[in-house]
């Protein structure tokens, strides 16, 4: 999983929901009341896009902040997800 990508889809979601993170590399958003499991599984982790990207004016911005990227990387792995982060545009 590559940290901009989460970003992007966080910024993109913001305001319709939270965003999951999956095992398998997927995301989906869930409703802001989501009880944590579908299908009897249970996400890496939940994100919760106004609190993470809501500061940002610009999307770019929230793509190179070391400290967001950081917060979201620290989260996937402590989490047991493995997730690199992109080459920086």
């Amino acid at each position: 999983m590559i940290t901009q990508d989460i970003v992007r889809k966080l910024w993109d979601e913001a305001g319709y929901g939270n965003i999951a993170i999956w095992a398998d590399d997927t995301m989906s958003v869930v409703p802001v009341d989501y009880s944590g499991e579908t299908a009897g599984k249970k996400p890496l982790v939940i994100l919760k896009p106004i609190r993470l990207v809501n500061e940002f004016e610009l999307l770019d911005y929230a793509l190179n902040d070391e400290e967001l990227l950081k917060k979201i990387e620290d989260a996937v792995r402590a989490a047991g997800g493995q997730i690199t982060r992109g080459p920086r545009s």
